[in-house]
């Protein structure tokens, strides 16, 4: 069976109608297929290679790693510099009470391990979350998924969860003393780039004070550059109690983490002892990639130039046909008036050589969500074959 047929027969599908492309070899902005088809890759993996495919300095780092060691130990026993370089290098770029790093394997690992902490540290059950927010899905976060028709045939989830409107100021009365933590995305991806009205999240900050209630920032999709600053947060001056990253933390390597302060964090040596535990989490070579990413993003000063990519591609993204785009950094949302139209020209696009994609609770809108590496010139080839295919499927 040639390879097409193995991955029908035997790897796991999550829809009917997966892309099956097959991708031989992938480099900066490209993909290349079996058959030698070149696709410019304008979604990074969904936020994923912030810098690119197979980053030489990413790619030297993993070998350099490989060459010194590989798994070692549970989590946490081994002092092990990838994982403690690493923490500092990223604790360097953040306020002083979020000073405390645990790496875990992915984005929502991360999210229940925040879910955990938080539980723990504050004694309380409740979790509210936002509507049309997306923070993985496993058992805990699926509970917390802002979108019904992803969790009801997994049910019962778990309880005392609560939900808040994004940008509602009046929602946000329903945070109380019973509330462990609010988990946001201080830009919501999933639900098609949605940005925080002027002073919500300061509202929301101060809200969460006043009832004891810790603040958890998700920034699994908008960190690492992808807004113009390396997380959202810092764009807007307010200061979460629990930060979890993944996605473009890793420049390609499987890696999350979430980050609180010390004393938040230590409430999980004791009572019980252990009190999250994973084997593979701050895998030396995915912290070492991890590592490389962060360099390579501050010393290129990748971040200080997506405010006028971002312009470059509103400013090109025009067409009768196009509802509105909105845009938060190289996180950007293409409106079209349903999903089957939009569904019509992301496959166009695709056969154009440009690979894009819908998001889950916007099916009618767009991804843009290129490696913060593109060039004008890469910019402009993207927006003219989506003009193109707009045009085409009109």
């Amino acid at each position: 069976m040639n390879n097409r047929q193995l991955f029908l027969k035997h790897v796991a599908q999550t829809s009917d109608a997966p892309l099956m492309l097959e991708i031989e070899k992938a480099e900066g902005m490209y993909m290349y297929t079996s058959d030698g088809k070149k696709i410019m890759d304008l979604i990074s993996g969904i936020s994923v290679s912030n810098v690119g495919h197979r980053h030489p300095k990413i790619v030297d780092a993993v070998k350099n790693q490989l060459d010194k060691y590989m798994h070692l130990m549970v989590y946490g026993e081994f002092i092990q510099s990838p994982q403690t370089e690493l923490a500092h290098r990223i604790c360097e770029q953040l306020p002083e009470k979020l000073s405390s790093v645990y790496f875990t394997n992915s984005g929502s690992e991360a999210n229940e391990g925040a879910l955990k902490l938080a539980k723990r540290y504050t004694g309380r059950r409740e979790i509210i979350a936002c509507k049309n927010a997306y923070h993985g899905s496993t058992q805990g976060v699926l509970s917390i998924i802002g979108g019904e028709n992803f969790k009801k045939g997994y049910e019962p989830l778990l309880p005392e969860t609560n939900y808040i409107h994004f940008n509602s100021f009046e929602d946000l009365d329903v945070i109380t003393s019973k509330t462990a933590c609010v988990i946001i995305e201080p830009v919501q991806g999933e639900a098609g780039v949605i940005s925080p009205a002027e002073g919500y999240l300061e509202a929301l900050r101060k809200r969460c004070t006043e009832t004891g209630t810790l603040l958890i920032f998700d920034e699994i999709q908008t960190g690492f550059g992808r807004t113009g600053t390396l997380f959202a947060f810092q764009k807007f001056g307010v200061i979460p109690d629990i930060l979890t990253i993944a996605k473009g933390m890793g420049g390609g390597m499987p890696i999350g983490a979430f980050i609180a302060s010390k004393e938040i964090m230590h409430v999980l040596t004791h009572n019980p002892v252990l009190g999250h535990i994973t084997t593979f989490g701050g895998h030396p070579v995915c912290c070492a990639a991890s590592k490389a990413c962060l360099v390579v993003i501050l010393e290129n000063q990748l971040c200080e130039q997506v405010k006028e990519k971002e312009e470059r591609f509103i400013k090109q993204l025009k067409h009768p046909l196009i509802k509105e785009v909105r845009s938060n950094g190289l996180l950007i949302a293409v409106q079209f008036k349903n999903f089957e139209f939009n569904k019509k020209v992301i496959n166009t696009c695709i056969e154009n050589g440009l690979l894009t994609d819908w998001f889950l609770f916007n099916d009618s809108s767009m991804r843009i969500a290129p490696p913060l590496i593109i060039s004008n010139e890469e910019i402009d080839l993207a927006c003219e074959i989506i003009i193109k295919s707009i045009s085409s499927c009109a």
